[in-house]
């Protein structure tokens, strides 16, 4: 007779995961803010400030961490611009000043909201909604060295375009499940955030959801959306108006709980993204 268990493969344990917030504050939009969780819940300040750009302003801040080993910051420069901030750490503590890269478009004004995505394939993006005197679009460019100081040209992001008579998309988050990408993008026109498909980063894109479809509310903005370890989705966003921070949990990307507001830290930051990575080694 076997001993008891004998044969029968342990459970293996979920790694430990640490997320890191980057975002700005209420009360000040030039400043780096890095928090750090061990839930994506309770988040305590790392460092604030951690950094401030030689010139302009750090808005709706966005990290990743790339195959160097490094932290990669990328953030909105000014209201009114052409450009697109970068900066990089070692530590998430000390950052340094890469540049500002110029979007190279006609025409544009503004320059918003820039965000990380990396694709199954390991490629870097940048999801920049860009807007002129009419109206904004969510465009996409990809880095072309490791380095990420050479990019592909600007490429809307086909089906989130500006309606007739409304002012369009802006703060796109994608994620990438079940082979499709997932946009989540805040209409500009009626300030909620919906839920467009596509089979590619650059679409074309199809709306599943609009309006108040998640209950979340209207005046809503800078969604973030992370996978959860044990499955399941997080989504975060400012509800900047009532001046609080918002989290809701999600099985499928469509069916979404009641938001609830971060503790701690709801009221103080702006336009935060979460980056989740296993814990390191000490």
């Amino acid at each position: 007779m076997l001993p008891k268990g004998y044969g029968t493969a342990a459970a293996v344990p979920e790694p430990a995961v640490r997320y890191t917030m980057s975002a700005f504050t209420n009360y000040n939009e030039t400043d780096l803010y890095i928090y750090e969780s061990a839930d994506a819940v309770d988040f305590t300040l790392l460092r604030g400030p951690a950094y401030r750009p030689p010139t302009g302003l750090l808005r709706d801040p966005s990290i990743f961490r790339h195959t160097d080993g490094a932290y990669y910051l990328t953030h909105t420069t000014d209201w009114n611009g052409q450009t697109i901030g970068f900066a990089r750490s070692t530590d998430r503590i000390a950052w340094t000043f890469l540049c500002d890269y110029p979007v190279g478009l006609p025409d544009i004004q503004h320059t918003w909201a820039p965000k990380w995505f990396v694709d199954p394939q390991g490629r870097v993006a940048v999801i920049v909604a860009l807007g002129n005197s009419r109206s904004f679009q969510p465009h996409l460019m990809t880095a072309t060295d490791p380095s990420l100081t050479a990019w592909t040209p600007l490429r809307p992001l086909a089906g989130l375009t500006a309606a007739p008579g409304t002012v369009g998309y802006i703060d796109t988050a994608l994620v990438q499940a079940g082979g499709r990408y997932y946009a989540f993008t805040k209409n500009e026109s009626t300030k909620y955030i919906e839920l467009a498909v596509a089979d590619s980063p650059c679409g074309p894109y199809r709306f599943l959801h609009t309006g108040d479809w998640a209950r979340w509310g209207p005046l809503r903005e800078g969604p973030c959306v992370i996978a959860l370890p044990g499955g399941g989705w997080r989504i975060y966003f400012d509800a900047y108006l009532d001046r609080t921070y918002l989290f809701s949990d999600s099985r499928d990307l469509h069916t979404w709980a009641p938001p609830r507001q971060l503790p701690g830290i709801s009221g103080i930051v702006r336009h935060c993204t979460v980056l989740p990575e296993p814990v390191p080694d000490p």
